[in-house]
């Protein structure tokens, strides 16, 4: 008689175990979609981490062209002026 209450109750754990389980392995083509996609834009997001610091490179290089320019200008001006 104990031995039919323990199988029951371990039958019964294992039925509450697959329902709570069962939703979560209905989840995971859709998680794993996302994760794949996570990965894609996180590739993505580098790339374009990487092309925004070469634009910052070269808007510093222009600055300092500007101001180069600038101070020739400057010059020339002043030159003309005296």
């Amino acid at each position: 008689m104990v031995t039919w209450i323990v199988l029951a109750v371990v039958l019964l754990a294992l039925v509450v175990l697959a329902l709570a389980v069962r939703p979560v392995l209905t989840r995971l083509p859709r998680l794993r979609r996302a994760a794949v996609a996570l990965q894609r834009r996180q590739a993505e997001a580098e790339g374009l981490r990487s092309a925004a610091e070469v634009l910052q490179e070269r808007a510093e290089e222009l600055q300092a062209r500007l101001a180069t320019t600038q101070e020739r200008v400057a010059l020339l001006k002043a030159k003309r002026g005296n």
